[in-house]
């Protein structure tokens, strides 16, 4: 009976030992979310404001106060929020207001690019703003002709800031605030 269990035990170990070798299990590699979205078709927009500018044909613009818009991305969950105001002899103030409201960033932003943006022929001058990092925006704007008209902009995700996620969605967004900038006209 002694043989017969220790015979019983060999093959039971011997067993487990064939089992095991099966193939090495490996972890699966880290897989990225592919986000791509439609080539930006644009669409010039104008009503009763005193400037018109193009904007992405998929997305929503509603009109708030004073000339102020809000464009809606509803596939990205973000909004580009425009400021109008009239320029009453406080230029400095404006610009001063839209670069300190900009560097309010500076404590979540990895880095904020300057990008002058001037055209003499449309009287069009003003500061695109480029914000890296976990900034609750990352991309705003200010545009003048330095006697009537000054427009801000800036872009904010519906989503806790984590540049990694909305990267694609930013900088999609980011181009078509940079187009409709530069698309800006005064009336």
């Amino acid at each position: 009976m002694g043989k017969l269990l220790n015979y019983s035990c060999g093959l039971l170990i011997s067993g487990m030992l064939l089992m095991s070798c099966k193939d090495e299990v490996l972890p699966k590699p880290s897989s990225q979310l592919r986000l791509n979205y439609p080539i930006a078709e644009y669409a010039a927009f104008e009503n009763h404001c005193p400037f018109t500018f193009n904007m992405n044909a998929d997305a929503v613009i509603k009109e708030d106060k004073d000339c102020g818009f809000s464009i809606t991305y509803p596939k990205m969950k973000a909004t580009i929020y425009l400021t109008y105001k009239s320029v009453n002899g406080d230029i400095d103030k404006l610009l001063r207001d839209a670069q300190k409201l900009t560097y309010e960033h500076v404590i979540k932003a990895d880095d904020i690019l300057e990008q002058p943006y001037i055209n003499s022929e449309k009287k069009v001058y003003g500061m695109f703003y480029k914000v890296s990092g976990n900034a609750a925006t990352n991309a705003q704007f200010y545009a003048t002709d330095s006697v009537k008209h000054f427009i801000t902009g800036s872009v904010y995700f519906y989503a806790k800031p984590n540049f990694d996620s909305i990267m694609p969605a930013a900088d999609y967004i980011r181009n078509d605030m940079q187009t409709l900038m530069e698309t800006l006209k005064w009336k």
